[in-house]
């Protein structure tokens, strides 16, 4: 599906746009640790109410905010911006307040009906606070800042999530699939409820996001109907989803994006009481674990890369050879994505050639829903890299996404999944 005309064009010009504001962002970043100025805002805007009140979904407080797209705050798209804290559910559907972004295009929507919604689900930021997307679309360092002014060019209105975590007090669940099913869908209902955006719970719904984001996009597709019926969802997006634990933690062992596994089990640690790492790493383990619990991803690539877990457990064991063992065993297993058919149709885009999620466990998701009776579009593609498996899929998603949001159904390929 290609988008016709001056769309197509624009697509093009924003991921040439992205390609050059990733970069510029990474080596300012690398360069200075940009990522840890001075907050946009107070943190008392992350500390929750207590108690909460409402129901999910429902915001709890909300302020004007900003989005850059260079940490020299010389490129502000033409959006109302504010900053979220709403109702959601953690892990085991107790009640935890989650913040976000939400953006509107300062322009009229002249499309048919409602503003169209994305819910976007963001990539890898890290688990410490100051990685929270909400603080860093404000400081001009989200590096999918540029993917997120494409759909806003689009006339889209687009709320981002923090997840659980980020920002507001405990460890991010990363790669948690309940926990952040719940945060990107709570984020929709609660997007629509600020008035100044101009929502309405008539306003049609997509959910998007690549790696972290797009594990986050597939899990919240497979909830739809449970957790969020009221939401006009119309699709999704799932790039590279780390759908399979089990099959991306020895992926990462060794590798230069090693610190993102101490993400994970710093994430499962914090999400299960019967996972204790104590109990597993040594002293060298247990002060490697402190300092990656307040980093960022470009923390955990640059301090930690091609950095061997065997050193840091109590019996020379490598981290991720616990997995397939009790208590670790059943928690990852509750992480794995594709064992029930999505309430919507989805896009699924994943390099061959991706070197941090395993192509196959992506492929294996969207055979899952297939066998279950879902409406699959995958793509495979073949550029080398995580990132460059990201730029490749933006702006086939957005064709994609746009087509839903007009009612279209994505072409289903799984035919020729089950066929192969």
């Amino acid at each position: 599906m290609r988008p016709p005309g001056r769309s197509r064009r624009l697509l093009t010009s924003l991921a040439s746009v992205a390609t050059a504001a990733t970069m510029v962002t990474g080596l300012t970043v690398a360069a200075g640790h940009a990522a840890h100025a001075d907050p946009a805002s107070a943190d008392d805007f992350y500390t929750p109410p207590s108690p909460l009140t409402g129901e999910a979904g429902d915001v709890l407080k909300y302020e004007e905010s900003e989005f850059y797209l260079d940490p020299l705050k010389l490129i502000e798209p033409d959006a109302d911006v504010y900053r979220l804290m709403y109702r959601s559910s953690d892990t085991h559907g107790e009640a935890n307040a989650v913040t976000g972004t939400l953006l509107v295009p300062e322009r009229e929507w002249r499309g048919d009906g409602a503003r169209p919604l994305v819910s976007y689900a963001s990539g890898t930021q890290g688990v410490g606070d100051d990685c929270a997307p909400s603080k860093k679309l404000a400081l001009g360092l989200e590096y999918e800042g540029p993917f997120v002014t494409g759909l806003l060019a689009l006339g889209y209105a687009v709320v981002v999530t923090d997840y659980e975590g980020l920002g507001t007090p405990g460890m991010h669940t990363y790669v948690n699939r309940a926990a952040e099913a719940h945060a990107v869908l709570d984020a929709a209902k609660a997007a629509q409820q600020v008035p100044e955006a101009g929502l309405s719970a008539d306003s049609p719904v997509v959910l998007a996001g690549y790696s972290q984001g797009g594990g986050a996009s597939a899990a919240a597709a497979e909830l739809v109907d449970e957790y969020a019926p009221e939401l006009d969802v119309k699709g999704a997006y799932a790039g590279a989803p780390p759908a399979n634990l089990a099959e991306v933690a020895p992926v990462l062992d060794g590798h230069y994006a090693a610190g993102f596994l101490g993400f994970s089990l710093l994430g499962l640690d914090a999400a299960y009481p019967e996972v204790n790492l104590d109990d597993v790493v040594n002293d060298e383990g247990r002060r490697v674990m402190d300092e990656i619990a307040d980093a960022c991803t470009e923390d955990a690539i640059l301090g930690y890369a091609f950095m061997r877990t065997s050193k840091l457990t109590q019996d020379g064991r490598a981290l991720e050879e616990y997995l397939g063992e009790e208590p670790y065993a059943s928690a990852v297993a509750e992480q794995r994505i594709g064992l029930r058919a999505p309430d919507v149709p989805v896009f699924v885009l994943h390099s061959r050639l991706d070197d941090i999620v395993p192509y196959g466990q992506g492929r294996q998701m969207a055979v899952d829903w297939c066998e279950r009776g879902g409406t699959v579009q995958f793509t495979t593609s073949y550029v080398p890299s995580h990132v460059g498996g990201m730029l490749r899929a933006y702006p086939q998603a957005v064709s994609v996404l746009s087509g839903m949001i007009k009612g279209e159904q994505p072409r289903s390929n799984c035919d020729s999944l089950l066929g192969s």
